[in-house]
């Protein structure tokens, strides 16, 4: 095994904690569909967008290990919280893109983070239930100190890894602190998938219109616009559009559509 590897422990891997509070770090991590890179602060957002070679116009995503943790950062009303929950209850990874409540932007760490952690609306993508060996680590940092993970896929941008750790590239592989091998788990979470038919990201679902303000509450009202959209396809799409059509009268998908 290679000198900055180490096998996933079925656990808290501490020494990925230590490490991502140390700052300035990247960490290679298993999730539900492939690996991803994890950072907590400028510094490793700025190496984690250098190796993956991707525009700094793409925003990571914030990691959430819990639903109070989301309630912390996030907008949200009512119905959106509900529908987290629906997914957290259920083990379904997702994502939404979300403005941050004014006491969550507090938690960004005051280093320029937050300009390539939000987009230029000021939102970002929150995510849930994206896999035990992240969600330990997400967790662990924010209950213990309030600090934050970002995140985004772990190989070149425009490239999938294939749930593989050789898929993660030989830059990423050299430039990441610690790596944490799952193999097994990730194909774990879709035992049946050929690499065809395999899902290699999470659903994605917008909840705000194009200035970045959250859509309207619609109780049992129709046709109530801007609505939810789903702008991303992934693994467990159908049971996310299912639990979108019997939470909202109105829904909109537009794959593609926040790239």
């Amino acid at each position: 095994m290679k000198r900055n590897h180490t096998e996933w422990n079925g656990g808290l891997q501490t020494e990925a904690v230590q490490l991502l509070d140390e700052g300035g770090r990247i960490v290679v991590c298993p999730t539900k569909v492939g690996y991803i890179i994890l950072t907590a602060d400028r510094a490793g957002l700025d190496r984690k967008f250098e190796v993956k070679q991707r525009a700094l116009t793409k925003p990571g995503v914030v990691l959430c290990g819990s639903m109070d943790q989301l309630r912390s950062l996030a907008k949200l009303t009512p119905e959106i919280e509900r529908f987290y929950e629906t997914h957290w209850e259920q083990d379904v990874l997702m994502g939404c893109i979300l403005p941050w409540s004014d006491e969550g932007k507090q938690f960004l760490p005051n280093d320029g983070s937050e300009e390539l952690v939000t987009d230029e609306r000021g939102t970002s993508c929150f995510i849930i239930r994206f896999g035990r060996p992240g969600e330990y680590i997400a967790k662990e940092l924010w209950d213990r100190e309030k600090k934050l993970t970002f995140a985004s896929s772990a190989n070149p941008s425009g490239k999938g890894n294939r749930g593989v750790i050789e898929g993660i590239g030989e830059a990423i592989d050299a430039e990441a602190d610690l790596v944490i091998e799952g193999d097994d788990y990730v194909r774990s979470i879709q035992p049946n998938a050929t690499p065809e038919t395999r899902y290699e990201q999470g659903v994605m679902v917008s909840f705000v219109d194009a200035s970045g303000a959250l859509v309207p509450e619609q109780g049992s009202e129709r046709s109530v616009t801007p609505a939810p959209t789903v702008i991303r396809k992934g693994i467990d799409i159908d049971k996310i559009m299912m639990n979108l059509s019997q939470q909202f009268n109105t829904w909109d998908y537009r794959h593609g559509e926040y790239y």
